[in-house]
């Protein structure tokens, strides 16, 4: 029996245009790889890459900050209540084999740090005209196969 590889990706609750249909891209790519996507399960990127993984057949999980399993984006297949606010974000970066940051904020920044301090490998995508990602300490790719390649590189 082959393991399921857990890829989280990281990012903001609200996404420009650009950047959600980047994090679609990312979805598609995951769930190309055969990987299950786990997330924050709200809306923004983390809707995106939902939406695309399971829009490609591929398998979502999220773990959601609140109270109820409803907060979940329309594309959350197992969706995690954990009643925990940004506390979640260790979730996240503990259960993923390695994780895939989006252009984002302070949340996204927590997660990329939770990652660094757990050793969890952090890649950076940062797609052309969708803003940065927030650390300088991490790699950084510009496509959703570049930064497949690189989780795949570390797995």
């Amino acid at each position: 029996m082959t393991a399921v590889r857990l890829v989280g990706v990281l990012g903001a609750g609200i996404a420009e245009p650009a950047l959600y249909e980047a994090g679609v891209e990312l979805g598609q790519a995951i769930a190309g790889r055969g990987w299950w996507l786990v997330c924050g399960g709200l809306g923004g990127g983390m809707e995106a890459v939902c939406r695309g993984a399971r829009g490609a057949g591929g398998h979502t999980v999220g773990i959601l900050p609140g109270m109820s399993r409803e907060d979940a984006n329309l594309w959350v297949e197992i969706p995690i209540v954990t009643a925990m606010a940004d506390a979640r974000n260790t979730i996240i970066a503990r259960s993923a084999h390695a994780c895939i940051a989006l252009p984002g904020s302070h949340g996204t920044l927590s997660e990329i740090a939770f990652c660094l301090k757990f050793g969890t490998p952090v890649v950076g995508f940062e797609p052309p005209g969708c803003g940065a990602v927030p650390h300088d300490g991490i790699a950084r790719v510009v496509s959703a196969g570049q930064a497949c390649d690189w989780v795949s590189s570390t797995l």
